[in-house]
């Protein structure tokens, strides 16, 4: 009777705590994924574009990308300095382009931070028209923790949706090789990563844009897809009629055999390909979509108060056009009535008000 007894007690304990027990399980852990280290940015200076070779650019490259100037910035958590150069590119399209240009194959991507290379040297970082260098400290070295808070702390985590969609579309994914794409918009860069290949005819000075990566072909080689795109079909037809000549495109020629094709304002070409059907595989990754889209003006660098105060003048502007020609049109239609009065008086128009009055002549 009695261990029958313990027996009941015990199980009413149990269920006296389970709701308590399901309370505590259900409370959630929080863990900070990057801890909020205390950065602190020191000082900010402009420099001209000659700085950038201090740090492993090349000023002509961003010359081609539109850097103009460039701003070396000073961030410290403790006693730890890290230097930051900050380089404000022509647009956004530009400053990817210049990521994808100095990005080195052997440098991955940072875990949780968009469009953002990195390794023990430092990072490279795209953030809307800015091109970033982060040169990480040896002598005092930094934890990964504290590191990627001065990422987050400089440029955050995600990419802005607009931002984003303003980039290049990628190449295609399929076997290209990690850290080989890159984006041309000048004939200097191109001559660096397309060195054996006659870069002169692809048209720069027409507004061509290039991106080119490497792929792994079937039997363990690589070959170079080239994405050339222009203005208008027009200009692409010129440009692949130049290349086809001069290049020997199409034509089986072993390894220096170059294919290609054309499609609207695009040309496609694939070098060191092991075949045409190799290189035609490549090229039918490719889906060109046209579209028709509003370039809007880009307002620069001008100050937001600046641009609001000329905002505000081009209203005030407006609204004293329209005074002034609601002030045109009344004098007008005034002379004319006195115009037509005087020299066509029996016209509808020469007629005064009075005239054309309906009287009612009733007495009462």
């Amino acid at each position: 009777m009695a261990s029958r007894l313990s027996k009941v007690a015990g199980l009413l304990a149990a269920l006296t705590a389970l709701p308590y027990v399901c309370l505590a399980q259900q409370k959630p852990m929080v863990m900070p994924l990057v801890p909020a280290a205390n950065w602190r940015q020191m000082d900010s200076t402009p420099f001209p574009i000659s700085t950038v070779t201090q740090y492993g650019g090349d000023p002509a490259i961003e010359h081609e990308y539109g850097v103009k100037t460039v701003e070396l910035r000073t961030y410290q958590v403790g006693k730890i300095p890290v230097k930051v150069l900050v380089e404000p590119a022509a647009d956004g399209t530009s400053a990817y382009g210049l990521l994808t240009f100095y990005r080195p194959a052997s440098m991955p991507p940072v875990k949780g931070v968009d469009l953002t290379y990195g390794d023990a040297s430092g990072s490279l970082m795209v953030r809307g028209r800015n091109f970033i260098r982060y040169v990480r400290p040896q002598e005092s070295p930094l934890s990964e923790n504290d590191y990627q808070a001065l990422l987050t702390f400089v440029g955050g985590n995600k990419l802005s949706e607009n931002a984003r969609a303003n980039l290049p579309t990628p190449m295609p994914e399929k076997n290209l090789l990690a850290g080989s794409e890159k984006y041309v918009l000048g004939l200097e860069g191109a001559k660096r990563v397309l060195p054996s290949f006659r870069t002169d005819l692809i048209g720069f000075e027409q507004g061509a844009e290039v991106q080119l990566g490497q792929y792994q072909t079937s039997n363990h080689g690589t070959a170079t897809m080239l994405a050339i795109s222009y203005p208008t079909p027009q200009i692409a037809r010129i440009r692949y009629g130049a290349m086809s000549s001069m290049l020997g495109v199409n034509q089986d020629r072993g390894a220096e055999s170059i294919y290609g094709r054309r499609h609207t304002s695009f040309v496609f070409l694939v070098l060191r390909a092991d075949n045409s059907e190799t290189a035609n595989r490549l090229m039918d990754q490719f889906n060109v979509a046209q579209g028709v889209s509003w370039d809007q003006h880009y307002p620069g660098n001008k100050p937001f108060t600046v641009q609001l105060a000329q905002m505000l003048l081009s209203i005030i502007m407006l609204t004293v056009v329209l005074i002034a020609g609601a002030v045109v049109a009344g004098v007008t239609f005034f002379l004319s009535r006195r115009f037509a009065r005087k020299f066509f008086p029996e016209s509808q128009w020469g007629r005064s008000d009075d005239d054309q009055l309906v009287r009612l002549n009733i007495k009462y």
